[in-house]
């Protein structure tokens, strides 16, 4: 139960300052520890449970966790969390701990602002495309139950009498056709589904353009240490662009809402952007668009790496001998 799992689940803050006793006694009693915003240098107090150097002391378990020892039950977890974008652990780290990113990737995001724009616009049509997933995942369990049962069904029949089991050949024959109906279920679902996809993905273009931008958006902290924007700040700009949408024409619709969204995340930007950097912003969406193909130009990888790095040629006298 979710309730449960809360209950379970305790998470710290590192800079806490009871962030030692409180895990401590989590741990103890067996719960599962979340502590926050860990660095690349995981503190030593930490390592004896990282690296489970765990003594046995007749039954139970104890670990030595800064100057005391406590008791470890086997079913306690420990779960470090870090916010940095690409952290460098230490090798012994990575080599005793079960390293998993959750950095959303430009595609991924796409798929998330997708459901959240079909959501938004065609409510009824999101709410069907997860009626039809949990459906599909109801029959991909039902199947699983059927064929367990009819294997303890056969394996506990006797083998002498097995053809004279009516009961038996019954419920198998009933398994039969609940298995062949709940197949007919599952392509009918396969063929609703196609067409939900169809209809959502005259939305992608919208998701792809706010995905584009976002991670526009977050290079720009190369630039200046100072630009950094959340995910939750973009969505809140991404659909105000399109509240203030007031064509209602499908057909016309979908275009116009990617340049107001594009207009609008840049004027958000654009107010904290110092003046010099405002080109380099407008540069960087126009130089993307150019890679996506929504700017139709003639270019070339080469090109662009020309552009910005200008590599100097080492062969030839330079014709210009004033410069």
């Amino acid at each position: 139960e979710p309730t449960e799992q809360v209950c379970e689940f305790l998470m710290f803050s590192r800079g806490n300052k009871n962030s030692l006793s409180q895990p401590q006694m989590a741990i103890t009693y067996g719960k599962k520890v979340l502590i926050e915003n860990i660095q690349e240098e995981i503190p030593s107090i930490l390592e004896p449970l990282l690296f489970r150097t765990i003594v046995k002391k007749s039954s139970t378990y104890y670990v030595n966790v800064g100057t005391d020892q406590i008791e470890y039950p086997p079913k306690s977890r420990l779960y470090l969390q870090c916010k940095l974008s690409n952290p460098h652990f230490k090798p012994e780290t990575a080599a005793q701990s079960t390293i998993i990113n959750f950095i959303v990737t430009e595609k991924g995001l796409e798929d998330q602002l997708l459901a959240m724009v079909v959501n938004y616009e065609r409510q009824e049509l999101e709410t069907k495309r997860q009626e039809l997933v949990r459906q599909q995942n109801d029959f991909e369990v039902k199947l699983s139950m059927l064929e367990e049962s009819l294997l303890v069904s056969l394996s506990s029949a006797n083998p002498e009498t097995i053809l004279d089991n009516t009961e038996l050949i019954d419920n198998l024959d009933n398994m039969k056709k609940t298995a062949l109906t709940i197949e007919n279920q599952k392509e009918e679902a396969k063929v609703t589904e196609k067409i939900i996809n169809a209809e959502r993905e005259k939305y992608r273009i919208l998701a792809s353009e706010g995905s584009m931008l976002f991670f526009l958006i977050s290079a720009l902290v190369f630039v200046g240490h100072m630009y950094q924007y959340s995910l939750e700040s973009f969505i809140i700009f991404f659909f105000k662009a399109i509240e203030n949408t007031s064509n209602q024409d499908q057909e016309t619709r979908v275009p116009e809402l990617v340049l107001n969204i594009r207009y609008t995340i840049y004027q958000w930007i654009a107010r904290g952007l110092f003046e010099r950097h405002k080109i380099i912003f407008l540069s960087m969406m126009a130089f993307r668009m150019i890679q996506k193909g929504i700017i139709k130009v003639d270019w070339s990888p080469a090109m662009m790496n020309f552009l910005l790095t200008a590599a100097p040629k080492t062969e030839g006298d330079n014709p210009l001998k004033q410069w």
